[in-house]
């Protein structure tokens, strides 16, 4: 699959893998200078970058591992999306879970961005659903 990327300023930076298999590709903040996220913060960190996902596909935006164990940053939305139709730049709004001020540095990897499918859904409306050993139990009703 080939995904169409404009690099919205001179300093952003194409996504990369971390390796081969990796499913993710890394998204590098496209700052100049260290940018401080406070404790308990959220600050929107752009990449600069627009990019044209075929149609019936979705950018998913990922916590990077080493960032949210070691730093406790991740995406404030736990995971992005970002529509095929969607041409605006990528912005990452980071949120800092833990009790002191994090630096994200100049073209720091910020989150991970995977490439999904997804199925067209057409809802019907029913006056039914089918039965369920399961039935309407929710919220821990099949153990904890």
């Amino acid at each position: 699959m080939h995904v169409k990327v404009k690099k919205l300023t001179e300093t952003s930076k194409l996504p990369t893998r971390g390796s081969v298999f990796s499913a993710g590709f890394d998204l590098y903040a496209d700052n100049n200078v260290d940018i401080t996220i406070h404790p308990h913060e959220t600050r929107k960190i752009g990449t600069g970058l627009a990019l044209e996902i075929p149609d019936g596909y979705y950018g998913a935006i990922f916590a990077r591992s080493g960032l949210a164990t070691k730093e406790g940053l991740r995406p404030a939305n736990c995971v992005g999306i970002c529509d095929s139709d969607y041409r605006g730049e990528y912005i990452v709004a980071i949120h800092n879970d833990s009790n002191e001020d994090r630096i994200i540095e100049p073209k720091e990897r910020i989150a991970q961005l995977i490439i999904m499918q997804y199925p067209h859904i057409t809802f019907e409306e029913v006056d039914e659903l089918s039965d369920t050993s399961r039935g309407e139990g929710g919220f821990g009703s099949t153990g904890k």
